[in-house]
């Protein structure tokens, strides 16, 4: 039984409408008006249902120009940002499980290592780190006849991978809900309003009629980005469009509280140690801007022995209080300053991250990298209080 608009046969994606009249026409005479009749209801309620449910965001040249290329290619590879996150690891594998459904060779390959408790993700056994395998992640890259390129907005967040995807003979797909994208892709998927890549990426595979092949792994890992992405639902999450998708995401069998778990209640004692130190001796009130900061040195990750992942999530922490509107993470580490910015209400993260430090994000979460001291790093931080008090202070 085929659902959707498009369907896959020996790893192309076909039309169903044609698979249908092909069931029609290869039945008994007698039973062509019957056949016809349910496999139509069956279409037309499945698809009617998905398409008033779920609105349009992909746009339909980029849907059949992907489906070509998606076609026509037989060794793809996945490439995502360096310091892969939820979403940038939920998205990426999310999409390797549908692409291998369909039969395709394709393989994710980051630019670095990341967090333990990601390591569950179905598919991260596959996953090449080019830190450690830089020679076969080129070659992977050299071969490729498609790249999709998944959760940043432009190569140089690829670290080691940037000339390696910029020398690619290959066609390339951007998948991304980042603002302002360079143009360094054939197809540019490119969303900001969407919560998460990974949102993203079950529009992609549903636009093309696909659903039925997304599996219980790949929705544990669309399921897992558009999460994390979104601090457990929190922030950027209150479309009806999400919690459709969730409850398609739980019809394939995934438990979202065991993911949740997985996530979140993995942490070493050395993370939750780190954790009270933070909040107790290194963070930082400005009352008159409603603004909390949180600092951390290379000598004190150190002391507590930091894991990758560890500080994730920190700078979300203070907004727990009531009078804090907004949240910095300041982090030394070894060849540059990690800035990490949170924020409550309509207090525009991006732009501070983009005016004050040169990065960039979303509304209520954004980041960016400071080349400089951790002291330096600080003063111009609190410059940018000064500069937006006009908003902090409302």
């Amino acid at each position: 039984m085929v659902f959707g608009l498009f369907a896959s046969r020996g790893g192309k994606i076909i039309n169903s409408k044609k698979v249908c009249r092909g069931a029609i026409s290869r039945a008994p005479a007698a039973e062509k008006t019957g056949k016809a009749v349910y496999i139509r209801k069956i279409y037309t309620n499945f698809a009617e249902s998905k398409t008033k449910m779920l609105t349009k965001i992909i746009t339909e040249d980029n849907i059949q120009n992907a489906k070509k290329l998606i076609n026509r290619s037989q060794r793809m590879v996945i490439v995502t940002h360096t310091s892969p996150d939820g979403d940038a690891l939920g998205s990426s594998l999310g999409l390797w499980h549908f692409l291998s459904g369909l039969g395709k060779n394709v393989r994710v390959v980051v630019p670095d290592n990341y967090p333990a408790y990601y390591k569950w993700l179905p598919g991260t056994d596959k996953i090449i780190i080019a830190e450690w395998m830089q020679k076969y992640a080129s070659e992977l890259i050299a071969s490729a006849d498609l790249i999709f390129c998944l959760d940043f907005n432009e190569l140089r967040r690829t670290a080691c991978l940037e000339n390696l995807v910029k020398e690619s003979k290959a066609r390339k797909i951007l998948i991304d809900h980042h603002l302002n994208p360079a143009q360094f892709c054939d197809i540019a998927i490119s969303h900001p309003d969407m919560s998460s890549t990974s949102e993203l990426i079950f529009r992609f595979i549903c636009r093309m009629g696909m659903f039925e092949y997304v599996s219980e792994p790949c929705a544990e890992c669309i399921y897992t980005g558009m999460m994390t992405d979104t601090g457990a639902f929190t922030f950027n999450s209150s479309r009806p469009d999400i919690f459709f998708i969730v409850s398609e995401l739980l019809q394939t069998g995934i438990d979202k509280d065991a993911i949740y778990s997985k996530v979140y209640n993995q942490y070493s004692v050395g993370r939750v140690r780190l954790q009270g130190y933070v909040l107790y001796e290194k963070m930082k009130l400005y009352d008159d801007f409603h603004t909390s900061l949180i600092t951390l040195s290379l000598e004190e990750h150190q002391r507590f022995n930091v894991q990758k992942g560890d500080t994730e999530g920190f700078v979300n922490i203070p907004l727990s209080m009531g009078n804090i509107i907004f949240s910095g993470f300041i982090r030394e580490d070894k060849d540059m300053i990690k800035i990490s910015l949170r924020s409550k209400g309509d207090f525009p993260c991006n732009r501070f991250a983009t005016e004050i430090f040169g990065g960039g994000g979303h509304l209520n979460a954004a980041g960016g990298e400071f080349y400089g001291t951790l002291e330096d790093a600080v003063a111009k931080f609190e410059e940018g209080l000064e500069k937006f008090k006009e908003l902090l202070k409302k």
